[in-house]
């Protein structure tokens, strides 16, 4: 397959999992999580510059922002198969009071690269802005980046690893308990 077919390939699949989430359809979504899934959302420090680093772009890394299982901090989530699958058997349920009424998002993926390819899985980074109104409260915008790892399955992919980059620096939205 060719570098163009792949790229392709992966932002619709990344264009259909959007679809899947802003229309609602957990059940299907979830058919597109690996039962090994690594789900999370490092926490974000708002660490000083270190100017011992100076003229290294380590100074001002994305990276040294980040909280996750790894480091000190704590991550916003950190999930696995089960979880993810609690949570979308409980969106169905009379007493989800958290989503009544439901909220009407919309994703907008872009900036998809594939950072590396093997015969069996795929590393992928891509952006997201995220439209998220429920009646009754103020309209939010989440926007952020996604890093994961596909695995090929049939002629699709699942997503066996996904770590959420958020771009707040101050949690201010109504929930992180969408999934993004």
């Amino acid at each position: 397959m060719s570098t163009l077919e792949l790229q392709h390939r992966v932002e619709q699949f990344y264009y259909r999992e959007a679809r899947l989430l802003d229309n609602r359809e957990y059940q299907q979504w979830f058919a597109l999580i690996h039962p090994e899934i690594s789900y999370s959302m490092p926490g974000r420090s708002n660490p000083m510059v270190d100017n011992r680093e100076r003229g290294q772009e380590s100074m001002i890394s994305v990276e040294r922002e980040l909280e996750g299982v790894e480091s000190d901090g704590l991550p916003y989530r950190d999930e696995n198969y089960a979880v993810l699958w609690v949570r979308v058997d409980r969106s169905y349920k009379m007493n989800s009071w958290a989503e009544n009424p439901p909220a009407r998002t919309r994703r907008i993926i872009g900036n998809v690269e594939i950072l590396e390819a093997s015969d069996e899985s795929l590393s992928v980074l891509s952006n997201f802005h995220l439209f998220y109104a429920r009646p009754g409260l103020k309209d939010f915008f989440y926007a952020g980046q996604r890093r994961d790892q596909l695995i090929a399955s049939g002629d699709s992919f699942q997503i066996k690893r996904r770590e959420i980059v958020m771009d707040i620096s101050t949690v201010n939205v109504p929930t992180l308990g969408i999934f993004l």
